[in-house]
Formats: structure tokens, sequence, C-alpha cells
């Protein structure tokens, strides 16, 4: 008699479970759960010494459970599913599992672990340490965190250095160009340097000239010299441009030469030459420009971004392509104010030495800007900012699989370093590879918890 009533007890079992399944085993489970242990007492067991069995789950990752142990339809085994795989026990030191929400980011949570329709794991949604969630905080998987290559680096400080490379091209300096030009009418017998480009130095003759008007101004200073009054009849020959080294070799007594030869007064090259053999000049013609190029400058074009990096005084390096290997040093001297509205950059005045006269006019050159400051600066490495256009922000490990976004403001960059001057402290750790993926976890958890919030309320 207790056979055959257990064997009904039994059939009764299984039409009980099937219809639960059936309409939902999540809402009858605590009734059936209780129910099958009165009857059977072995269906769903305590596991003494063991972990409490929650549910079983479809062997093939399908959104099915069963309060009791099954078979698929291709005869699998259901697997159970133990107490401390939510999380349910403290002890083991990991935070505990509050749900799991769907892989791609679709307003679906699940308080079981489960797949999508791609086979994809959900993941797990963790308790904060203090029991209470904080959304600011992105938590992820250690071993997920190992498989997505997260890299993190401390942040510290250096001297920022920043070397700015910029094209320019050699140009003469203005201030030691000098123009040659006639205060009196006359006519040139003779040119000595003949040739634009060439050489010459100061008191070397240029050309011979005659003028009457000169020539009477000498005549004068010879009778003004005889009185006593050497100094008053040289006058009219400064005021006529003369070179003092001709006054000086008028001789007092004796034939007076009718022509001079007109010196160089310094040192330079010949840029323009409009004098030949012959030709008449008249008072303001420019008969030679000169150009000193011992001393030269490098006009380099600086793009306006970078215009604030650079300062009076910073040291610069040239290099040109008519001397490989070969480089030369200046000192910044001037930042032109203004901008070029067609490029964007502002020009940068480099004051360059060049006694041996290397560097021609016109020659392109690579410079190379040292902008480096003295004094350490916080700085954390380029790849670890992440920047939208509106903002830039870093991404912080707070703890072992916690992360939490950071907005920074930004200095100056270089040598692949950035300089923080607000939102980080020296010694935290930021993420400096994948940490687009866990900004992009922290996104989709700041959204969904936006959304849990919002179905909160309207219920």
């Amino acid at each position: 008699m207790r056979v055959f009533a257990r064997l009904v007890l039994t059939l009764l079992l299984i039409a009980v479970g099937g219809l639960a399944g059936f309409l939902s085993a999540t809402t009858f489970r605590p009734h059936f759960d209780a129910l099958a242990s009165q009857i059977t007492g072995n269906v769903i067991t305590d596991n003494s010494g063991g972990p409490k069995i929650l549910f079983y789950r479809n062997p093939m990752g399908l959104p099915d459970t069963s309060p009791i142990p099954k078979k698929d339809s291709m005869g699998m085994d259901y697997i159970p599913v133990y107490e401390e795989t939510t999380g349910g026990q403290a002890s083991t030191g990991e935070p505990k599992v509050l749900y799991y929400r769907n892989p791609m980011g679709l307003p679906d949570t699940s308080p079981v672990p489960k797949k999508d329709s791609m086979g994809m794991d959900y993941i797990p949604v963790y308790e904060d340490e203090g029991g209470a969630t904080d959304p600011s905080i992105v938590r992820v998987n250690v071993e997920k965190v190992q498989r997505a290559g997260v890299k993190t680096e401390p942040v510290t400080k250096r001297v920022l250095e920043e070397p700015l490379h910029v094209p320019g091209s050699i140009q003469l300096d203005e201030r030691r160009e000098r123009s040659i030009t006639l205060r009196a009418e006359g006519f040139v017998e003779e040119v000595y340097a003949g040739a634009t480009g060439q050489h010459v130095k100061a008191g070397e003759p240029l050309f011979r000239f005659y003028s009457p008007q000169i020539l009477q101004a000498a005549v004068e200073y010879r009778i003004a010299a005889a009185g006593g009054q050497k100094r008053a009849g040289a006058r009219k020959l400064l005021n006529l441009g003369v070179p003092e080294s001709y006054i000086q070799s008028i001789p007092l007594k004796g034939e007076l030469s009718p022509s001079l030869d007109w010196l160089s007064p310094v040192d330079g090259v010949l840029m323009k030459k409009n004098v030949v053999v012959g030709a008449r000049s008249m008072p303001g013609d420019e008969l030679y420009r000169l150009a000193d190029v011992s001393m030269v400058w490098v006009i380099a074009d600086v793009p306006e971004q970078d215009v604030g990096r650079i300062k009076t005084g910073d040291k610069a390096i040239i290099s040109v392509r008519a001397y490989p290997g070969q480089t030369f040093t200046g000192d910044v001297a001037f930042i032109l104010p203004e901008l070029n509205a067609a490029t964007r950059t502002a020009s940068v005045r480099i004051e360059l030495p060049n006694p041996d006269h290397k560097l021609l006019h016109g020659m392109f050159t690579d410079v190379v800007i040292d902008t480096a400051r003295s004094g350490e600066v916080i700085t954390v490495p380029a790849s670890a900012v992440i920047d939208s256009g509106n903002r830039q922000v870093a991404i912080v490990q707070v703890a072992k699989g916690q992360f939490k976004a950071r907005e920074l403001k930004l200095g100056r960059r270089g040598a692949g370093f950035v300089e923080v001057l607000e939102g980080l402290s020296e010694g935290e750790l930021v993420v400096t590879r994948a940490n687009f993926l866990i900004d992009a976890e922290s996104n989709l958890q700041a959204a969904l918890t936006a959304l849990t919030s919002a179905e909160g309320s309207a219920q």
C-alpha cells in the first residue's frame, strides 16, 4: 500500500512540475520547492555540508530554468546552480552579484546567469563593498580585465621635454643691410665690385666716382684747412656723404685728384648692383645693396596651437639639406605679432651665427625648438587620455577590478606625456591600454542606472 501511495505521489509531482514550468518557474518555485521537499525529501536537497542548489539551468545556455533535475530535448541533464554562484556567500570576500545585464547594452537584466540570442554571457553587476552601489564606479571581472589586455601606469612627476619640430628658411638680418646711395651728382669712372653675390670687406673700394660738386667741396676744404678751419671745411664733404677716409687723404698742397674711390662701409655681400662704368648718378640713386651675412635669421613657421609653447630665449637646433649631419644652434629672438591667415602659422625669428657664410639666403631648414621648462609637473602617458572633443577624461583604477572615469584639465604635451593641471594626483593608477573598453562600460552602466531609476519611479 505504501509503495502504491509513493508511486501516486511521484506521478502527481511530475504533473505539478510540468505545469509550474509551463506557467512560470519563478512564480511557483518557492511553493513547489516546499511541496517537493515534503513529498520526496530527495528531489531538491540542502546538500548538508555543501552548497545549496537554487535551481537548474538549461545545459545549452537557453533562458530556461527548472526547480528540479530534468533533461532537455536532447537528453542532456540540466546544470545545478549553487548559492555561491550568485554571490550568496559573503565569506568568500568577493562582491555580491546583484543581477546580470545584457552584454549588448539592451535594457534587459536577469537574476541568474544566462546567454543572449548570440550565445554571449550576460555580464554580472556587483554590489558595492558598503552595500550601496556607486554609479560612477565601473566593475569589471578580473579575468575579463586580463583578457582585454588592460594596462595601468602610475601618475608621476617629471620634467616635460617637448621639442617642437617646425619648418623654416634662412633670411638676411635686416639690421645688417646697407644701401650705398650718393648725395651728389656725378659719373662712374670705374667699377671694382661688379657682380651680385660678391663678398666685400669694410674699406674695400666699390667704384670710382667723379663729381664736380664733391671736387669743389674738396677745394674749399683745403682753403679752410690752410686757415686753421679744417673741421669747418670738412662739414660740407660730410654732408655730401663722402667717406671720412677720403677727407683725411686730401692733400693740403699739391695736385688734387678730381675723382675718388668709394669704399665699402661694412663687410658684406652684394645683394644688389645698379652701377655700370660711365653711368650718370643722381642724388638718391641706390648704387649697391650690401648685407652682412655673419649673422642670419631663421624664420620658423609655428602652427597656431603651438605658439604658446615658445618663449624668447628658447634654444633652437637648425639643420639644412646642404650639410647633412651638421647642425647649427641659435636662440629665439622674437615672435612676430601677427598670424599668417592662409597657413595659420606664426613667424618666429631665430638669430643664428654664420661666420663661415655657409648658410645662404633662402635655404630651407628643419628647426627643433627646445620648449622644456624647468621644474617637475604631474604627467600621464598620452595614451591614458580619452579626448571626446568636449572633454578629456582618464580611467582611474580605484581597486582591483574597479575603475572610475575622471575628468581632466590638461596642459602641455611632449615626449609621449601630457601635463595634468587638475583631476589626478601623483601615485594614482590610470589605464593606458584598453581604456576605451572601460569607458564604454562606464557609459553603459550609467545608462542602465538611469533606466533602472526611471523604471523604479514609474512603478
